[in-house]
């Protein structure tokens, strides 16, 4: 575990989670990664930082590819006193948990990777990279 003082989430949890409309997921990826999918109702790490207030009673689990950057991201925020969960093995392991993935028309079956050697998706994803 890159960051044993982190805690995680397993997707499949945070997906039961979700149907409590008690979750936030925060993507702490590139604006050009999160055009292709985001997890669903995910707002942007600006967004989060820009009031994190806003999300006070809220579960937090950030997200990215692999769960490195989002790893980053909720180190950072413990060190100022937040619990933000880190979903276990980023996107590529939600899709494979058989979550769903959204662009800004719906449901789609796309993910942004960084290219062939991370072209990990289920075989029904198109791989973005």
């Amino acid at each position: 575990k890159s960051f044993p003082d982190v805690p995680d989430m397993d997707p499949r949890h945070a997906m039961r989670l979700v149907k409590d409309n008690n979750v936030v997921f925060i993507d702490v990826r590139k604006p050009e990664e999160q055009t292709v999918s985001m997890l669903p109702g995910a707002i942007t790490q600006k967004a989060y930082l820009e009031n994190p207030d806003k999300y006070g009673g809220y579960i937090k689990i950030a997200y990215c590819t692999i769960a490195y950057r989002s790893g980053k991201f909720a180190q950072k925020l413990k060190k100022k006193g937040i619990t933000v969960f880190n979903l276990r093995g980023g996107i590529l392991a939600w899709v494979h948990a058989d979550g769903k993935v959204y662009n800004q028309h719906g449901q789609i079956h796309r993910i942004h990777v960084y290219g062939r050697r991370w072209n990990l998706g289920p075989q029904e994803y198109e791989a973005v990279w």
